[in-house]
């Protein structure tokens, strides 16, 4: 479905200021449908487009909105449509004289006449669009007290809708945690001197312990601050603000001022109690604190066995003992990686471009070859789950140490233990003198993949990764393969495309848990 601003791209010539106007309009007007008891629709006039014939002026439906507090009587979408002014003649009218016209309209599905009021929307001194009400009550005459306030008040608006006071220009669109009329309506008047309470108003006037009947009084007789609402008559613009009364009663108050041809003669207040909510966001912010502090904690432990296991291996005299123990160092030091940066964030979302950075720093500060090598990264896997970020950080690891530490140097070709690919180069002499290993990153939305080339030696005939017996490359394939269900494949680069070893990674995308 076309959004409001897509629907006035095509079929209208608003300026960008008129639609602002008319978004303001529609991000606030669920107050207006709850105090009429009405639905709403929201008419412009077709001025471009295909088959716009100025003879014949056409409406198109911009906005439609249900009252939450009475059935809808227009149960169909009718966003985008197009009507002739002709067939709407009292939209048309309201829209060509300025005025708010009310009469009755014919409802096939009913059977009847139901009344519609038709309320000019404008803008500056220009009318852009029609507010149309379709309501089965009366316009006029309603049987209960809280019904002729609500009617009043929304009486009160239509006509600052009309003079271009409403919506306020300076008033963000209404998020999701904003008062509605059905939370609790007060209405005070230029005084703020309380007028009227609906029954919701007084269950949170009860929750802050105030029990004596609010109307000839002020905000601040019941002892409760009343900053926003002298603010809102004062200056004439709407105020949203928490109110706590006590430490654990918390109302939030969005005081909206009613006017009469720019002067104040009073205010609506919607008041939420927001205690519950406020305490769910405390309790969140607790466990987020908590997650946090359990990765911190686990990033220490582990590089705390780090540090111990280089320290065990500054002790072993056998080389093959501390080799065995710088890598079991390394491997640990990639998986404290994923949980710092946890540490900084709760969410279990890992931006993988940080930990690539630590990555290549590490293997760059672990080349002890005098031939220099050059560690390039491009692209980005965006944000990984944590549970793939861990085993993806230690296979990358694995990657870039045997790159820096075998792909360039002749003497490791056959490699430890018999290992190839980027740890057993064969037989290529007359690499260059500096050494480079590219990583590239790419998320394309059902696949993680990660390559990393290098232009050394390149792999010896006959490399199989399934009989490989280094344990770094056994590594990777199993992470890669049995716990993320993905393809590690390992390739010589022919030499006319510059030679050396390209390894790949490819696992499938995981849906945030």
């Amino acid at each position: 479905m076309p959004t409001p601003a897509e629907l006035a791209q095509s079929h209208t010539a608003l300026e960008p200021d008129e639609l602002g106007h008319l978004q303001r309009l529609l991000g606030s007007w669920s107050v207006l449908a709850d105090l009429s008891f009405s639905d709403l629709l929201l008419l412009v006039p077709v001025t471009i487009g295909e088959g716009h014939d100025p003879a014949d002026p056409e409406l198109v439906v911009l906005g439609q909105m249900r009252p939450n507090n009475r059935p809808t009587l227009v149960d169909q979408d009718l966003v985008g449509q197009t009507v002739n002014e002709s067939q709407w003649a009292l939209v048309a009218k309201c829209l060509h004289s300025g005025e708010i016209v009310r009469g009755n309209i014919h409802h096939a599905a009913l059977g009847e006449q139901v009344p519609v009021e038709n309320i000019p929307v404008r803008f500056g001194s220009k009318v852009i669009a029609v507010l149309l009400r379709v309501s089965l009550a009366p316009l006029k005459g309603p049987t209960s007290m809280y019904e002729r306030t609500y009617l009043d008040v929304f009486g009160r608006l239509a006509d600052m809708v009309a003079q271009s006071d409403f919506p306020f220009p300076d008033e963000d669109v209404a998020t999701e945690e904003a008062p509605r009329v059905g939370d609790g309506v007060v209405v005070v008047d230029a005084d703020g001197r309380v007028e009227f309470a609906s029954p919701n108003a007084m269950n949170a006037f009860h929750r802050m312990g105030i029990y004596v009947p609010p109307e000839g009084r002020r905000f601040s007789d019941l002892d409760i601050e009343e900053t926003a609402v002298e603010w809102a008559l004062a200056n004439g613009r709407p105020v949203v603000e928490e109110v706590e009364r006590r430490p654990d009663v918390i109302v939030l108050v969005h005081c909206i001022p009613l006017l009469s041809h720019g002067v104040v003669t009073g205010a609506m207040i919607l008041l939420r109690d927001v205690t519950d909510v406020r305490r769910l966001d405390r309790l969140l912010l607790s466990k987020d604190a908590a997650i946090r502090e359990v990765h911190h904690r686990v990033k220490n432990n582990l590089q705390t066995i780090s540090s111990l296991l280089s320290l065990q291996a500054r002790r072993v005299s056998e080389r093959a003992a501390r080799v065995a123990l710088h890598e079991a160092e390394r491997r640990v030091r990639s998986i404290a990686l994923v949980h710092e940066i946890l540490s900084r964030d709760p969410s279990d979302q890992v931006p993988f471009a940080q930990i690539v950075l630590s990555l290549v720093q590490m293997a760059e500060d672990s080349v002890v070859s005098s031939q220099p090598i050059v560690i390039t990264t491009n692209g980005d896997l965006g944000d990984v789950s944590a549970d793939v970020a861990t085993p993806l950080a230690v296979g990358l690891a694995e990657l870039l140490q045997n790159a820096v530490e075998h792909a360039f140097d002749p003497e490791s070709a056959g490699g430890q233990d018999g290992a190839v690919g980027l740890e057993g180069a064969g037989g290529a002499a007359g690499y260059a003198p500096v050494g480079h290993v590219d990583v590239t990153l790419v998320n394309d939305g059902k696949e993680l993949t990660i390559t990393v080339r290098d232009d050394g030696l390149g792999l010896t005939p006959g490399f199989d990764i399934e009989k490989t017996t280094s344990l770094g490359l056994s590594i990777v394939r199993d992470l890669v393969v049995s716990q993320l269900e993905g393809t590690l494949e390992l390739e010589s680069v022919p030499s006319a495309e510059g030679g050396g070893t390209r390894a790949v990674i490819a696992v499938p995308v995981r849906a945030p848990r």
